[in-house]
């Protein structure tokens, strides 16, 4: 079994400890991405334009659920960092337990309630492929509770530090998952029963992985199944940092529920080019996405050893990072659009659909990155609630405010899309603000501590 050690990030040079914490959790993400582009493809190829259709319409609606639940995994991401940036090891210990058995009955809960509630509300949405999308969608929330396991467990993972045990995990589960897919779909004609089973499958192996993984740490992360248990404190703590995010990232879905049911309002071409450029340009996000994790991190151990002057150095350097990703592979994708496009789907009109999307988000996706990192910085200084109201009023809201006043007025797939920068930069702004707000506080009431002793 893997082992691992907790690095230091409190010292040395900032830069190069960014890079080594994001660059293999940016090898994880794309990997994780490549591993659903092959579920896409190989159902778009082999099970027809309905299936790919099916697959990528229901993700807004996994994502309402799900989110709720990983929002805890980034609360217990905070206290764990910060815990081990105070050099507290029985808070460190409790918070891992307790998240640990928070992830297996959020799993239960979430899992039972989405296998029920799938077809009703995909037929809400006005989903065209019905049949198709609740019977992928009950399969994939009855694997739930792996999916928990494995995300919470990787959260306390990297609130060590340690970024590369999980993308070792990620290889070996992803790999399984194309092979299962390939089996399933082409040989045994399973369509989007059988890409749903796959990816259950090799969420398992990864929820199993991870556990082993940390019953074998050698510090205080280490989890001792006989010791899973509620800690009332802890999990006060990490419901304090993680329920605002959970709820932020749940409503985000409640905007992109309403976009993809604008998209499905175009047909299931259209639908099914969505599909594909959604799934091109989230490798640009999930690039960005390290970096965000990074700032949780790095803000989270720096706050709990009182080195707040130095979190303002890991605020500039993750987003001038993220901009630099983001530009860079923007830039990269959009310029093979149409053959990356055709890779999904050869259907004319899903490739013009999709180029729609690409050309607006690939262009301006890293003032989404940009946005994540300075909420990001906010979590990691305990600071949660705020955050998420912005997150909500901004990204969210004027989402939703843009569907029903711009896009009703104009009523075009250009239109719709032009919704995600504008509520970006909107927000982003305002992040920053808060951020400069209460970092300067931070490093004013410690320097007035300081001046007392």
């Amino acid at each position: 079994m893997l082992k691992h050690k907790s690095p230091d990030l409190l010292t040395g040079n900032l830069w190069v400890k960014i890079l080594i914490f994001s660059f293999p959790l940016m090898l994880s993400n794309i990997l994780q991405l490549l591993y659903s582009a092959a579920d896409t493809v190989v159902v778009g190829r082999f099970a027809g334009n309905d299936a790919l259709a099916a697959v990528g319409s229901t993700g807004s609606l996994t994502n309402l659920f799900i989110n709720l639940f990983i929002g805890f995994s980034v609360g217990a991401s905070v206290i764990v960092a910060q815990g081990i940036g105070a050099k507290d090891d029985r808070a460190v210990h409790e918070t891992v337990h307790t998240s640990m058995l928070l992830a297996l009955i959020g799993g239960v809960i979430i899992g039972g309630i989405g296998v029920f509630a799938a077809r009703p509300l995909l037929a809400a949405m006005d989903n065209k492929v019905l049949d198709l999308a609740s019977l992928y969608l009950r399969i994939i929330f009855a694997g739930a509770p792996f999916n928990m396991v494995y995300n919470f467990g990787a959260a306390i993972i990297r609130a060590r530090g340690n970024t590369r045990l999980p993308l070792y995990i990620l290889a070996g589960s992803g790999l399984l998952n194309v092979g299962l897919n390939l089996l399933f779909v082409i040989l045994f004609h399973m369509s989007v029963a059988g890409v749903a089973l796959a990816t259950i499958l090799s969420q398992a192996l990864s929820a199993v992985l991870m556990v082993l993984s940390l019953m074998h740490s050698h510090d205080a992360t280490r989890l001792q199944l006989r010791a899973l248990r509620f800690y009332p404190r802890r999990l006060a703590s990490i419901v304090r940092v993680g329920l605002p995010a959970g709820i932020q990232s749940s409503l985000f879905a409640v905007s992109n529920v309403l976009i993809q049911s604008s998209v499905n309002s175009f047909g299931s071409n259209v639908m099914a080019g969505n599909t594909a450029a959604a799934n091109i340009s989230d490798f640009i996000y999930m690039a960005m996405n390290a970096l965000y994790h990074a700032a949780v991190t790095f803000a989270g151990q720096h706050a709990g050893a009182g080195l707040y002057r130095r979190i303002g150095r890991v605020a500039w350097q993750c987003v001038v990072t993220t901009a630099v990703v983001g530009i860079a592979l923007g830039a990269l994708l959009l310029l093979f659009g149409p053959e990356l496009l055709s890779i999904y789907d050869t259907n004319a009109e899903a490739t013009a659909a999709g180029m729609v999307r690409m050309r607006i988000l690939c262009s301006t996706y890293f003032l989404c990155g940009i946005m994540d990192v300075f909420m990001g910085l906010q979590r990691g200084l305990g600071s949660s609630l705020r955050p998420m109201i912005v997150s909500l009023c901004g990204a969210c809201g004027l989402r939703i405010v843009w569907i029903y006043t711009a896009f009703r007025a104009v009523p075009t797939l250009d239109c719709l899309f032009f919704s995600y920068p504008f509520t970006w930069l909107v927000t982003g702004s305002v992040h920053l603000f808060f951020f400069l707000l209460l970092w300067r506080k931070k490093v004013r009431t410690l320097e007035g501590v300081r001046g007392t002793v």
